[in-house]
């Protein structure tokens, strides 16, 4: 949760972006505040601050004045994008290169990922 090593307004900004992908933080529902996330995580609430500023500038939450923090309509999709890409440049080039330095073809990869993985088959259908 809390600890990973990187800066604490990182993880802060993560997790809320964490429940909107999976939905347990809807679109255009109230976010938690600074202060609540400053308690929960029991953290200085400039550094909770930090955190939702970051979702408040890429277009993920926005703040009603004097009501709070709401989730932007569009935002598990932008979440998601944002995500595919990271997960692209950190998985699959890696993947592709060794499997062209192997011999793979993209149909080997393919079958190689299909028999490690059946479990998994359909848990992203749904999204």
């Amino acid at each position: 949760m809390i600890d990973d090593g990187r800066a604490l307004f990182q993880q802060i900004a993560e997790n809320v972006s964490d429940s909107i992908i999976d939905g347990s933080l809807a679109e255009e529902t109230r976010a938690p505040s600074t202060n609540e996330l400053a308690a929960f995580y029991r953290i200085n609430p400039a550094t909770a601050a930090k955190g939702v500023n970051m979702l408040v500038d890429k277009g993920v939450l926005y703040k009603r004045r004097g009501v709070g923090m709401f989730v932007s309509a569009g935002a598990r999709d932008l979440l998601r994008r944002e995500r595919q890409e990271s997960f692209a440049d950190h998985f699959i080039e890696p993947l592709l290169n060794e499997a062209d330095r192997l011999g793979l073809t993209p149909d080997d990869l393919v079958t190689l990922i299909q028999n490690r993985a059946p479990q998994h088959s359909s848990k992203g259908d749904a999204r």
